[in-house]
């Protein structure tokens, strides 16, 4: 069980580019960095494209003024010369500028922790994977959902055969709140997600999907797709060639078959995060809006419904447990495991130690490395008019 008792010798001195006042997520990526006032401390940041509203918003949260910093280059040359410079810095800013980034904080010797998804090509993905190897840095890709411990769950009940082989893969990651035009009129940070020049080739498949799919990775690691078929659609036309729905079917390795249904345009629906597994012999299934509890149902037995924090779970589910089975844990505290494994890992490579992160699960590079080649398929699969295409793995050079 997690209680914010040290897991490093001190706090990394951590950085912002982005997550200022009008950003959907800088908070969070606050409050998971911070939960465990053990494992970083936030000193500086360039928190807007309005270096202004910047500073004023960085001074506001309690970063030193002469820290908050017009723009990221200035920052990374500026902390370079103090003796308590930054170590990491998290990129928290529109999917085309994550690449040039991320390449600019290696280049001046720091960690990454990157948004997702985490570039546009593969290409770009090696070529900063390679980067970070030779500056000996981690690149971590904030997949906040995915540190809900009931996934571990998940992973270690199919890895010791309690539903036997997996045959189907449901996914889901829907909601409704783009299912108007005026969502993209009214909001800076809806507008950019449906604009192809800064979001990219897709707007759910990329924001969304790539969350369920990096969690069922991590459910089934072993797991591989063979090929796919993509089916999206543009229901708000203005949002073309962007898709704001999306149906991807696929046939994995060992014979099994799965879905993916990805959607912002789920009118009514306010959080449609759903993972459901079934094997042989039994079925898992997990809901984020129901993040503590995990649906167990095996053939001919009575359903049964695994809770959070109880020890009858498994012992990598139980340690990143923080609350108690009798209190409620959500996205807050999935973020901080996320980011206290950061932390973790950040603090391992420093000392050269492979084991610990050899045995460490969490969204490193090798996540983006899956993620970015998962939509370049779809976008192929489903520009060619929704046909079946072979899923070629990116080969880590």
């Amino acid at each position: 069980m997690l209680n914010g008792e040290k897991k490093i010798k001190r706090p990394l001195r951590w950085a912002m580019v982005g997550g200022g006042r009008l950003s959907q997520v800088g908070y969070k990526h606050r409050t998971g960095a911070l939960r465990d006032n053990t494992a970083f401390q936030l000193v500086a940041g360039a928190f807007d494209i309005d270096p202004i509203r910047g500073k004023d918003f960085g001074m506001n949260i309690g970063v030193a003024e002469e820290r908050c910093y017009p723009d990221y280059q200035t920052m990374f040359l500026e902390e370079s010369r103090r003796d308590d410079g930054i170590e990491v810095v998290t990129i928290a800013t529109p999917n085309g500028t994550h690449y040039e980034i991320c390449k600019a904080a290696l280049e001046a010797d720091l960690h990454v922790i990157c948004e997702k998804p985490l570039f546009f090509t593969s290409e770009e993905v090696l070529e900063i994977k390679s980067l970070a190897e030779e500056k000996g840095k981690i690149v971590g890709v904030t997949y906040g959902y995915s540190g809900n411990q009931m996934l571990l769950q998940m992973r270690a009940m199919i890895e010791k055969g309690a539903i036997g082989d997996i045959r189907i893969v449901e996914l889901q990651y829907t909601h409704g709140f783009s299912s108007t035009e005026e969502a993209d009129r009214f909001s800076d940070a809806q507008r950019w997600r449906v604009d192809p020049k800064i979001a990219g080739p897709s707007f759910v498949l990329g924001d969304l999907s790539t969350h369920t799919h990096y969690m069922s990775q991590l459910i089934m690691p072993h797991m591989k797709i063979k090929k796919l078929l993509c089916d999206r659609q543009s229901f708000i036309s203005s949002r073309a060639p962007l898709e704001d729905n999306a149906y991807v079917l696929m046939h994995y390795e060992n014979g099994a078959v799965g879905r993916m249904w990805t959607s912002s345009v789920n009118a009514g629906c306010m959080n449609g995060h759903r993972i459901r597994i079934v094997g042989s012999k039994a079925s898992l299934e997990w809901w984020d809006s129901k993040s503590s509890e995990l649906l167990y149902e095996i053939q001919g037995q009575p359903a049964q419904t695994l809770i959070r924090a109880m020890p009858y779970l498994d012992e990598s589910c139980l340690a990143d447990e923080r609350l108690g089975a009798l209190h409620v844990e959500g996205l807050s505290d999935a973020w901080a495991n996320v980011y206290l494994k950061f932390a973790v890992a950040i603090d391992a490579k420093n000392r050269g130690d492979d084991k610990t992160l050899n045995q460490l699960v969490y969204p490193d590079i090798h996540a983006g490395l899956e993620g970015v080649p998962w939509v370049e398929h779809c976008v192929r699969s489903a520009d060619q008019g929704g046909v079946w295409i072979d899923y070629q793995e990116v080969p880590e050079k």
